[in-house]
């Protein structure tokens, strides 16, 4: 099996169900009830948010686990979610462009292809929409309380300000924050928030 297959293969939701509150913060800045596309949302906690919320979801993920949980949340929540099996190295596949595009603790990325991942996601996003990164930054490492532990695999204000060198920031900010999103994410955690206009 996987290993995201085995993360995700348990009774409880491994990130809990309720959404990233850095995406509920942020939420404000996004297109309305624009289309909205989540990648690698795991057990659907951040795409069943938005789409309670009104927006046109798409969400996908690689494990055909989370996503079976996902469309298990969406049905609970009563709401309706595009949920699709898609690895996150084939989303410059994609040619649909969106209002919103959502990654969310996307850090088990190589290093070498955090670059290509992330501008891939801006390309996804329509002029005049609305790309929001949401992640750890290398302090996380010694704090241990989520995410990979190695520093190479985070963001920092620098290195998203050079990635996305077009377009308008709205916010990159740095932060701590005591977190609880299931077992997954729980305790202090360095956190970075990264919202462009594209």
């Amino acid at each position: 099996m996987d290993f995201w297959d085995k993360r995700f293969n348990q009774k409880d939701y491994v990130f809990g169900k309720k959404p990233a509150a850095a995406l509920v913060t942020h939420e404000e800045l996004l297109i309305p009830q624009g289309e909205t596309f989540v990648v690698a949302d795991g057990e659907g906690r951040n795409s069943v948010y938005l789409a309670h919320k009104g927006f046109n979801v798409s969400a996908t993920d690689y494990s055909s686990i989370a996503v079976e949980k996902a469309k298990k949340l969406a049905e609970e929540k009563n709401v309706n979610v595009n949920f699709k099996v898609e690895d996150i190295y084939n989303i410059n596949l994609r040619d649909k462009k969106y209002d919103n595009v959502i990654g969310i603790f996307i850090q088990f990325i190589p290093p070498h292809q955090i670059t290509s991942i992330l501008k891939s996601l801006q390309r996804l996003t329509k002029i005049g929409g609305t790309l929001f990164i949401h992640g750890y930054t290398p302090e996380q490492v010694e704090l241990g309380t989520g995410g990979p532990p190695n520093k190479q695999h985070m963001y920092t204000k620098a290195m998203l300000a050079n990635i996305f060198s077009e377009g308008t920031v709205l916010v990159n900010r740095e932060y701590h924050d005591h977190i609880s999103e299931g077992t997954g994410h729980h305790g202090e955690s360095a956190l970075i928030d990264f919202v462009l206009q594209v």
